[in-house]
């Protein structure tokens, strides 16, 4: 492992982690009325053609409790590989991954457990929030390998927050333009690619989420608000009435979902979701149009809050995978893995075999 881009945490050698006993002391003095939902997640992920080392790597919930989410332990099943729990020290990125030796089967299993609860804020009143770490929030003003800040980006960000005062002011302006001039592409793969740098050199507005919220992420920081991806799933299904906003059933294998925050200096980290909007207009009930009750609910909605339904991953982006002899990664949403013949397509479920489940324990 080159511990310059991971720390290790702790490791076993064909060996199962043990359930954390206790959570952390904040989740334990939360009151009922916090409303607080615990959750557990587990991926199995299965190789089924290995060649020469084989290397998995799984995403785990946030390494640093939120207002909206409360990590509270990740454990394992192996199939006689190296497991090691690691973070990359820039964004926190959290992650399991293990290593099999050639003629091994390689099988992972991970259950995490975290809590969760709906976060929103209001923007209309300045919030207390103490000052973050400058040093913090200089990464999340940084361009990245697809989100480059300058050209053709910085004057797409310059025309959109013409007029605007204040940071919110700009914050929303970004958000209303991506609503307004962005569509779902229901034939992207997966997630998306979150190329911005492609989408902007071709004024090529179509996507999925990490797609349309990564536009959102790299005009913000353009605009120099500190802004950050935020990748995860869908675990559960939409309290408020929007089916395309939830996933229910426990199986949650295709239901990857990136969101994004915008760290303002009245209020702090403030979430936002302009991709949901357009899956909205595009997936519910058939589809709906711009002003249908139901979309302009959203849209008010999503500027400022999240249902918390939904896994936080991390916020890393251009990842080098521990031991990996592959490129980087752009982020770590989905399952990775890699043989002597090279990385496996996550999205190939012919030669790279997961699935996820979640379910609600309290």
């Amino acid at each position: 492992m080159d511990r310059r881009d991971f720390m290790r945490l702790t490791g076993a050698v064909s060996a199962t982690a043990a359930l954390p006993g206790a959570v952390s002391s904040a989740f334990a003095q939360a009151s009922a009325s916090d409303r607080w939902r615990v959750f557990e997640v587990t991926t199995r992920v299965e190789v089924t053609k290995p060649s020469g080392v084989t290397r998995i790597w799984l995403p785990t919930p946030l390494t640093q409790d939120t207002a909206y989410q409360k990590s509270m332990g990740n454990w394992w099943e192996d199939g006689g590989g190296t497991v090691t729990q690691a973070v990359e020290p820039k964004s926190g990125t959290g992650m399991v991954w293990a290593e099999f030796a050639p003629g091994s089967k390689p099988v992972l299993v991970l259950t995490s457990r975290f809590a969760t609860r709906d976060v929103g804020v209001d923007l209309l009143v300045p919030g207390s929030t103490p000052a973050q770490d400058p040093a913090a929030l200089a990464y999340y003003l940084q361009p990245t390998d697809h989100m480059p800040l300058d050209g053709a980006v910085k004057d797409l960000s310059s025309s959109i927050v013409k007029g605007s005062r204040t940071d919110v002011e700009k914050a929303r302006a970004i958000y209303e333009w991506i609503v307004e001039n962005t569509y779902r592409d229901p034939k992207t793969k997966g997630c998306g690619t979150g190329d911005v740098k492609f989408m902007i050199e071709n004024k090529l507005w179509g996507g999925k989420c990490a797609d349309l919220n990564a536009l959102y992420v790299t005009l913000a920081r353009a605009e120099g608000l500190p802004a950050r991806d935020v990748y995860g799933v869908r675990v559960a299904g939409s309290a408020l009435g929007y089916n395309s906003l939830g996933r229910a059933g426990g199986d949650i294998t295709k239901a990857q979902h990136c969101r994004a925050e915008v760290y303002l200096r009245t209020h702090g980290w403030v979430p936002v979701d302009p991709a949901d909007v357009r899956k909205v207009i595009l997936e519910e009930a058939g589809g709906k149009k711009p002003d249908d009750p139901m979309v302009l609910a959203a849209r008010k909605r999503l500027f400022g809050s999240w249902e918390m339904n939904w896994l936080a991953y991390n916020t890393g982006n251009d990842l080098v995978l521990p031991k990996s002899t592959g490129s980087k990664v752009a982020f770590l949403m989905y399952p990775q893995a890699e043989t002597g013949d090279g990385r496996l397509d996550s999205l190939d479920p012919d030669n790279f075999k997961y699935t996820i489940s979640a379910k609600e324990v309290a």
